[in-house]
């Protein structure tokens, strides 16, 4: 990352995001046992496969951090944009994890469904409902970082944490039918429906960080705002193209900009340093400002007319 100013507040949110993800991978790594432990002495196949799933989660916040801190890098000689494609690609794996585990959650609870297996042991409800508590205060702690920092893979490890609540209460539920009715596969089927729901909302997490790996436009409030910056500069008469694209944590800008025909290439090619300085300052997010000048055709030709 460039040594500038503008960037100390986006750096310190980097840090809170990786800082997040360790915390993520030392709760989840207790959790994973515990819920294993119990669900196994506890007769719950719907908790060892929310121990599973928590393990996952270990799996996903390890590669966020080193998602982060690998995208945090400066730009060198090979990558001259910077490193920041790293965090995209962080959130898909972390995505695709959580697949994997629904899937693998899913096939599990299909087999146990048809084989005959002990009731749940009481004790096991206790247990989900402090999982449940623990993951849904860690889910909205990983998610305001996320949001802070615009990152998709720190929103998906905070869907990675929500899931495994989901999965607790799914959990929680079929234990509880599970006593109630003497049945035990509604322990399985609990798990069972719980796997198309994670599945399907890490579907919706995934979509984002693909369409950043190729570069489609990002948020229109983004192009908004350098709209906006650009066009106060002095000398600008309007503005044609604004194409943006998101890398890792910053923004790259190819802007044209229209000016005023008659003038000297020397002042055109002041005012395309002024777009440029100007958007940097006040975009603190834009890394890169490409500013083509376009001339004022219907100006030009009318200043010809009247000479």
């Amino acid at each position: 990352m460039p040594e500038d100013p503008r960037t100390a507040p986006l750096e310190k949110a980097v840090h809170e995001g990786m800082r997040s993800s360790l915390v993520g991978i030392g709760s989840n790594l207790v959790l994973a046992v515990f819920k294993c432990v119990a669900g196994f002495l506890g007769h719950s196949f719907a908790l060892i496969a929310d121990g599973v799933e928590s393990l996952s989660d270990v799996v996903s916040s390890t590669v966020v951090f080193f998602g982060l801190k690998f995208a945090i890098k400066p730009p060198d000689e090979d990558h001259p944009y910077g490193h920041g494609k790293a965090e995209p690609i962080a959130s898909i794996i972390v995505s695709l994890a959580l697949i994997v585990a629904a899937v693998f959650i899913g096939a599990e609870s299909i087999q146990r469904i048809k084989e005959p297996h002990p009731l749940p042991l009481p004790y096991t409800l206790w247990v989900l409902l402090a999982v449940v508590g623990v993951k849904v205060v860690l889910s909205r702690y990983v998610t305001s970082v996320g949001t802070g920092l615009e990152s998709s893979a720190v929103e998906s490890d905070a869907w990675h944490h929500l899931s495994d609540a989901i999965t607790s209460g799914f959990a929680f539920v079929g234990i509880s039918i599970a006593l109630w009715t003497r049945n035990p596969a509604a322990d399985d089927w609990a798990a069972l429906c719980a796997s198309p729901v994670i599945i399907f909302n890490a579907y919706r997490k995934l979509r984002h960080p693909l369409a950043e790996l190729l570069d489609a436009k990002p948020s229109p409030e983004i192009e908004r705002q350098i709209r906006s910056i650009a066009s106060t500069v002095p000398g600008v008469v309007g503005l044609e193209k604004c194409e943006v694209r998101k890398v890792g944590f910053f923004y790259y800008v190819n802007l044209h900009v229209i000016v005023d025909g008659t003038i000297s290439v020397s002042d055109g090619h002041s005012i395309a340093h002024k777009v440029e300085d100007t958007v940097l300052h006040d975009a603190p997010r834009v890394a890169e400002v490409l500013v083509h000048i376009e001339p004022d055709e219907e100006e030009q030709l009318a200043k010809l007319r009247r000479s």
